[in-house]
């Protein structure tokens, strides 16, 4: 009974040993703990930054990309895009100047997608596409050749076979507007059926060289980033 008594006592000393150590240790403050909100915040923000090699730049058609300024002065940026004796020449500078992050190489680029699109959005009646590229004006236009073609039961069938050439024919800057024309050179096959299906207009087996000219704006001081259609010309 003794025996146990003093075995009793020794564990229990080193039980009260080892919990005062742990409280010592635990228990205590250093001064170098961040708050919990300083921790949320740091979270918050790791959790912001793009992953290494990640992107989050929504391509949007003649989107101006807002980025790193360019060094180079616009008429450098213009070489082997457009001659310095074109009548665009002049309106892209002042362009550039107003809008330094309009880039005209990625801007032909875009307009090639978006005349793509646009082209194919009439013949699809989708109206929602179209809305969305086009001035309220030429929508309206757009928009009342689709009902006059829908109220006849007709339907358009187009194919894309190339866009041959996009180039700038004009450009300026008035107040606020930059106003940029471009011409395209392309390729289609293009048919309109009637509510029987017989072809009434085009042939849906024959290649047709078209030519647009069509005019894009945007107001360069907006933060809207898009460009839209405001005048089109078949020559």
């Amino acid at each position: 009974m003794q025996n146990f008594d003093i075995l009793t006592l020794v564990f229990l000393g080193l039980a009260i040993f080892v919990i005062y150590k742990l409280r010592s240790v635990l228990g205590q403050r250093t001064g170098t703990e961040k708050p919990p909100q300083d921790l949320m915040i740091r979270r918050e923000q790791a959790a912001e930054q793009p992953a290494p090699g990640a992107s989050n730049t929504n391509v949007v058609p003649l989107a101006s990309v807002r980025g790193p300024q360019p060094a180079a002065e616009p008429e450098a940026r213009l070489a082997g895009v457009v001659p310095p004796d074109s009548p665009a020449f002049g309106g892209l500078v002042q362009i550039m100047q107003s809008d330094s992050t309009f880039n005209p190489r990625e801007f032909l680029g875009g307009a090639r997608a978006a005349y793509e699109m646009i082209v194919m959005a009439f013949a699809q009646g989708d109206r929602r596409t179209l809305k969305d590229l086009l001035s309220p004006e030429v929508y309206e236009g757009f928009e009342g050749a689709i009902k006059d073609r829908e109220s006849r039961n007709e339907k358009v069938e187009t194919q894309f076979v190339s866009i041959d050439k996009a180039e700038f024919s004009d450009a300026l800057l008035r107040a606020k507007s930059a106003q940029v024309t471009v011409k395209f050179l392309s390729k289609l096959i293009t048919a309109t059926r009637d509510a029987q299906g017989a072809v009434i207009d085009g042939n849906p087996e024959k290649v047709t060289d078209v030519t647009d000219i069509w005019t894009f704006a945007r107001d360069v001081t907006s933060r809207d980033p898009n460009w839209r259609l405001v005048a089109t010309e078949s020559a």
